[in-house]
Order: C-alpha cells, then sequence, then structure tokens
C-alpha cells in the first residue's frame, strides 16, 4: 500500500523560506512522478510543481523562480524549497505521487502552510 508521509509546513513570515519533504512507502518510487500540489481556502486544488521519474520539472507560473522540486529516489523522498513566500502561497500543501505505468494517484494527508506577519 502506497503512503505518502510530508514533513510539517508551519508559519513563515512574508519572504521567508520553507523546504517541505515528503517520504513514499509501498512504491517503486523511481518509476514515479512526484508532485506538490496545494488547496487554499475556498479554491480548488492546484500543481504547484512536479518532477518525473528522468528529473524533468515543471511549476506553476505563480511560482516559477521562487520553488524548486527536488527528488532523491535512495531516499523515496521529494522535496519543495519555498522561497520569497507570499501570502497567497497560503494554503495546505499535498504531496502527490502518479505511478508512471497505470497513472494511478496517490495522495498525502496534506501540511498547512501559512505565509503572514
Amino acid at each position: 500500500q502506497v503512503q505518502l508521509v510530508e514533513s510539517e509546513g508551519g508559519l513563515v513570515q512574508p519572504g521567508g523560506s520553507l523546504r517541505l519533504s515528503c517520504v513514499a512507502s509501498g512504491s517503486i518510487f523511481s518509476f514515479t512522478t512526484m508532485g506538490w500540489y496545494r488547496q487554499a481556502p475556498g479554491k480548488e486544488r492546484e500543481l504547484v510543481a512536479s518532477i518525473t521519474s528522468g528529473s524533468s520539472t515543471n511549476y506553476a507560473d505563480s511560482v516559477k523562480g521562487r520553488f524548486i522540486i527536488s527528488r532523491d529516489n535512495a531516499k523515496k523522498s521529494v522535496y519543495l524549497q519555498m522561497n520569497s513566500l507570499k501570502p497567497e502561497d497560503t494554503a495546505v500543501y499535498y504531496c502527490n505521487q502518479r505511478i508512471t505505468f497505470t497513472g494511478v494517484d496517490y495522495w498525502g494527508k496534506g501540511t498547512l502552510v501559512t505565509v503572514s506577519s
């Protein structure tokens, strides 16, 4: 059974940085695309960033140049380095794993990131 466990988010001041991590179990990690999504209050869940098994990355326009996604296949982990955080980045952030051969998605429980002074 696939499990994704995110690190704790937290409260960050505008302009600050935070690194999220997600550890996966129960899947062949190297054959997956990993992603981070977020959902702000009253809004739909949206893709923040994704990284393929070949380490190709994709970012939402709103985070380009500020966020960096990376993965460590040996540790079965994916990371999201968030810099220059803005209040509009406040959301619950979800780790996502998509199995390459089946297209099946798995989700973490989510972690709250609040950007506020």
